[in-house]
This record gives structure tokens, sequence and C-alpha cells, in this order.
């Protein structure tokens, strides 16, 4: 026996903790998938006061790489803006924006929630700006979008699988879908 008691009251052996792996994430790169907008005002002669309303749809996608740790995540986003008062369609925007993640130390089971909630807030940053920049540049202000709950997200998709009978959570292919 010791006459140092344990600190921490754990009495766990010594290196217990270093064997317990944490979650690593590294952002290996991220890129513009593919990156659309067509501008109703151009080819339209829209007459009146302009009010926009616009509608985001997000969409999100995983998918392994080659190495047994390496995923492709992709953030969709479709924004739409009509003119309030009519039903004229003002700008779309669809943007897929991907980053190569290489994750360990996540268990199985918790993968496919890691790789579509913590992954896309890691990117949506850079998805905010590509918005803001290409609504800017096609005329109009800059779309700032607000933060997306990524959590909310996943969540309403399994709701729907299960409401669908289509079981919970899939593998790390299958994503998550909602309108912001």
């Amino acid at each position: 026996m010791t006459d140092n008691p344990d600190p921490t009251g754990a009495g766990a052996p010594a290196g217990a903790e270093a064997t317990q792996s944490r979650p690593t994430t590294k952002v290996l790169t991220q890129y513009i998938r593919d990156l659309s907008f067509e501008n109703g005002l151009a080819t339209k002669a829209i007459t009146g006061e302009v009010k926009p309303q616009i509608a985001v749809q997000v969409n999100l996608d995983a998918r392994r790489r080659g190495n047994e740790n390496q995923y492709e995540v992709i953030t969709k986003i479709k924004a739409t803006s009509k003119n309030q008062g009519g039903d004229e369609t003002l700008f779309v925007c669809e943007l897929e924006y991907a980053g190569i993640f290489q994750v360990e130390g996540v268990a199985q089971e918790q993968l496919h929630p890691y790789l579509l909630i913590e992954c896309p807030r890691l990117t949506f940053p850079f998805v905010r700006r590509i918005l803001s920049d290409v609504t800017r540049d096609g005329g109009f202000p800059p779309l700032n979008l607000d933060q997306i709950d990524f959590l909310e997200i996943y969540k309403q998709e399994i709701q729907r699988r299960v409401a669908a009978g289509q079981g919970g959570e899939g593998a790390p292919a299958n994503g998550a879908a909602t309108d912001a």
C-alpha cells in the first residue's frame, strides 16, 4: 500500500485515461463541389417594389473515402428569393460545399451523427461567406445566413425516417435534409 492517497478518488490504474481516445477531427481539404446562381432580375422585367422573401433548404450527406478514417461531408444549400408581392423568382443560389475529414476516436454508433453535425459546423462559416459573396456579386444585397442548428436538422431527419418506416440512423452515406 502507498501512503499517498489517490487525489482523484477514482482508483483507476495509471495510464487508464491515456487508453481512452478522444475524438479527433482533421479537415484535410474543403472545396466547392457545385455552384449555381440564377438571376431572375436579369431575365425578367420585374416592375414595382421588390420585397424579397428568402427560403433556404439544407441537405447533408457523408460518405466514406478510400481511407478507413476519411469521409467526405457535403453541405448542400439552396436559397430561393421570391418577390413577396408576386410569384417572380428574384434569384436561386445552389451550393454544394464539401470537406474531407479524417475522424478518429469516434465510436461506430456515434459516427453518423458526428459526421452530419460536427463536420458541417466546421465548414459552415465558409458556406456562409460564399453565399454572401455570390448573392452580392449577382446584384443583390449579401445573403447572410443565420447559424444553422445541424443537431436539430439531424434530429428532424431521424424523426422523418422513423415516421416513414426507414428506421433510425443509417450508414454514413445517408444524409439529412431540412428547410431552414
